[in-house]
């Protein structure tokens, strides 16, 4: 697998994709047409790669960074950026990946297109609607993934606790042995 989802969100976890955003070298995860093929079969979005080109994946970049930039401006109480919000709109009114009933269960269908307008009409969904409220990022400085926080209190620090909430507690754990032998 070369793609992580620790959101359960798709939108949020297509964000992802660019890791370690604040750092001086980010690392690309949708790095070749192949790689955004590859993140819309693991994601489950569709059951076959689109055969996604050159041009998606330049759109789909345009999509996330578009989408991350509306998140940061929720966030920090800021008005959406107006690029964003054309990128985005632009994007959810294309046509939907394909879900169809057949003997075997539910496929889903679509092209690279099709699938980045599904993502961007959940964006839409997300930053307008009841759950924007719950929109977090991740509180391990090395990590910029953004979630939902659905927890009982609101108060998840983390994008999730098996990696970064882990490496959190672990370093905390360290650090109190090293100074307690000290």
């Amino acid at each position: 697998m070369n793609h992580a989802f620790p959101c359960g969100t798709l939108p949020l976890d297509f964000v992802g994709t660019l890791r370690a955003r604040r750092s001086a070298v980010p690392m690309e995860k949708l790095a070749s047409p192949e790689l955004l093929d590859a993140w819309f079969v693991e994601s489950e979005m569709l059951d076959t790669a689109p055969g996604a080109d050159e041009a998606d994946l330049e759109v789909a970049l345009e999509l996330r960074e578009s989408i991350y930039a509306l998140i940061a401006a929720r966030l920090t109480g800021e008005q959406f950026p107006a690029a964003a919000v054309d990128v985005v709109n632009r994007q959810a009114a294309g046509l939907a990946v394909q879900l169809q009933l057949g003997p075997d269960g539910s496929s889903r269908t679509g092209s690279a297109s099709q699938g980045l307008a599904s993502l961007a009409r959940e964006a839409v969904e997300i930053l307008g609607g009841d759950e924007e409220a719950l929109l977090r990022e991740c509180s391990r400085p090395e990590c910029t993934q953004v979630y939902l926080d659905r927890s009982r209190g609101h108060r998840r620090e983390w994008c999730a606790m098996r990696t970064c909430g882990n490496r959190v507690k672990a370093a905390a754990y360290r650090a109190r042995q090293h100074v307690s032998k000290s």
